[in-house]
C-alpha cells in the first residue's frame, strides 16, 4: 500500500515507516515562533535547562503580531524575543524594517522547503505545505521542546484528497477555492487530518494561490494542507534555496481517509459572512451589506500577486467616502516590489492607508480595529466574532478582488461592479 504525503514525510523524519494512526517521534528542520508565542516557549526552554537551542540555523523569530510596537507590553514581548535571539546566536532573526509577515517572509528567503517538516507556534504554519513541506501549529511549551531537542512528536493524520477540476472564473482565485471547500466541510470538517490538495486547477494554480489554501487549512480543522511538488513550486523554490531539499510525489495507491471531488469551474468569488469561515456564499448572492473598513493584506492574501489584483481594481477609482482602506504588504520584499510597481501609488491615490508588514488588524491587535457595530471585508483567514476588535463588529472574508471592489462601492460587491 502506497503512501500520503503527509507520511512520505514525517517517514523521512522517524527512524522507520509511519501510517495515519501511528504515534511518531519526529526530527524537524525548521522551528518558528512570533512576539506573541515565543516569550511563553523561551520561558519554558529556560525552564528546561540545557542551556542552548539544537541548532541556531533551524529556528526562526519573527515579531509581526504586535510590531512595530503597539504599547510598552509589545514592547517588553518583542525585547524578550530580541535577547534570546541575540542570547542563542540565532540566525533568522528577523527586526523590524527587516522583517515580514511570518508565513509570507519564510517561503521568501527560502527557510522552509519542500519536504520539510515544520513546527511553528502559530496556527497557520500549515501556510508551508504549498510548498510540499509538512507543517503544523502547536503550543508554545512544544515549540520550547522542539527548540532544545529538534523533535517533536504527533499522532500522524489521515489524509482527505480534495481533487479540482475546471478553469476559474475571471477574478476567482486561491482564497476562493479554500472558502468554498470549508463552505462545503465545515470548519471541523478535516479535524486532525492532512488535506491534500490535487488536480487540473490546482496544477494551474499560481504558488500565490496556494500558499492562501494551505494557510487556511487550519480554518476546516486540519492538521495539514499539502500540496504536490511540481514545475511550480521548483520554479519557485530553485531561486531561493541555500540548501538540499527533497521533493516527495504521492503514490498512486495511497490510502485515503476520503477524496472529495469539486468543480472549481462553478465557484464565484465567494464571501464568508460571520461569525465562521464555513459561512460561505458567491458574493453574487450577498446583498446589499455596507462596510466601514476593507483590510487587504495578511498571511493568506499579503503576497505581490495579492496586491496586484486590488491594484487592477483600485487604479484610477476612488475609495467609498465611508470606508477606511488599508493595505498591509506581506514582507519588506513584497513592499519594494509593490513599490516599484506603481502598485503602491495606485493603492494612496485612491485613498488606501498602507501600513508597513504587520498582523496588526488580523487578530484584532492595532492597525484597524473595528469599533462596535462596524463591519469590514477582509483578505484574512478568521471572521470569529470580536477577531477585528468589539464583539459587536463584523469581519467578512473575500479575496483581494472582492475586497478592493467593495472598497470602491462602499458595500459588499462583485469585481464586475466597479469595473
Amino acid at each position: 500500500m502506497g503512501q500520503t504525503l503527509a507520511e512520505m514525510i514525517l517517514s523521512a523524519h522517524t527512524d522507520g515507516p509511519v501510517r495515519a494512526g501511528d504515534f511518531a517521534d519526529v526530527r524537524v528542520d525548521v522551528v518558528l515562533a512570533n512576539d506573541v508565542t515565543a516569550p511563553i516557549a523561551i520561558r519554558e526552554f529556560d525552564k528546561l535547562g540545557v542551556g542552548r537551542v539544537f541548532d541556531r540555523d533551524r529556528i526562526v523569530l519573527v515579531p509581526d503580531h504586535f510590531a512595530p510596537n503597539k504599547d510598552i507590553k509589545s514592547a517588553a514581548q518583542c525585547a524578550l524575543m530580541r535577547n534570546f535571539a541575540r542570547a542563542q546566536e540565532i540566525s533568522h532573526y528577523f527586526e523590524v524594517g527587516k522583517m515580514g509577515i511570518e508565513h509570507v517572509l519564510l517561503p521568501e528567503q527560502g527557510l522552509v522547503l519542500p519536504g520539510d517538516v515544520v513546527v511553528g507556534a502559530d496556527s497557520h504554519t500549515c501556510t508551508y505545505g504549498a510548498l510540499g513541506a509538512f507543517s503544523t501549529g502547536m503550543g508554545s511549551t512544544d515549540i520550547a521542546v522542539a527548540m532544545a531537542t529538534g523533535a517533536t512528536w504527533m499522532r500522524v493524520p489521515e489524509t482527505v484528497r480534495f481533487v479540482y477540476t475546471g478553469s476559474l472564473q475571471p477574478w476567482v482565485g486561491g482564497k476562493d477555492l479554500i472558502l468554498y471547500t470549508i463552505g462545503n466541510i465545515g470548519v471541523s470538517g478535516a479535524l486532525y487530518k492532512a488535506m491534500e490538495f490535487s488536480g487540473p486547477t490546482i496544477d494551474a494554480l499560481s504558488m500565490a494561490g496556494r500558499f492562501t489554501m494551505a494557510n487556511m487549512a487550519i480554518e476546516a480543522g486540519a492538521k495539514a494542507g499539502l500540496f504536490p511538488f511540481d514545475d511550480a513550486t521548483r520554479a519557485y523554490v530553485d531561486e531561493r534555496a541555500s540548501r538540499r531539499y527533497t521533493a516527495y510525489y504521492v503514490d498512486d495507491d495511497a490510502e485515503y481517509a476520503a477524496t472529495i471531488e469539486i468543480d472549481a469551474s462553478a465557484i464565484e468569488p465567494q464571501v464568508a459572512f460571520p461569525y465562521l469561515p464555513e459561512n460561505a456564499c458567491a458574493v453574487s448572492e450577498v446583498g446589499d451589506i455596507p462596510i466601514d473598513q476593507v483590510v487587504i493584506g495578511s498571511c493568506t492574501n499579503g503576497r505581490v500577486e495579492d496586491l496586484r489584483v486590488a491594484a487592477k481594481i483600485l487604479h484610477g477609482r476612488k475609495i467609498h467616502q465611508r470606508v477606511r482602506c488599508i493595505v498591509l504588504p506581506g514582507s519588506q520584499q513584497v513592499y519594494l516590489n509593490a513599490l516599484r510597481e506603481g502598485l503602491i501609488e495606485d493603492f494612496i491615490i485612491a485613498g488606501a492607508a498602507v501600513s508597513t508588514p504587520t498582523c496588526g488588524p488580523c487578530l484584532g491587535g492595532h492597525m484597524g480595529v473595528l469599533a462596535a457595530g462596524e463591519r469590514a471585508v477582509s483578505t484574512t483567514n478568521r471572521n470569529f466574532r470580536g477577531r477585528m476588535g468589539h464583539p459587536e463588529s463584523e469581519v467578512y472574508l473575500a479575496g483581494p478582488a472582492v475586497a478592493a471592489a467593495s472598497a470602491i462601492a462602499g458595500r459588499i460587491v462583485a469585481p464586475q461592479e466597479v469595473l
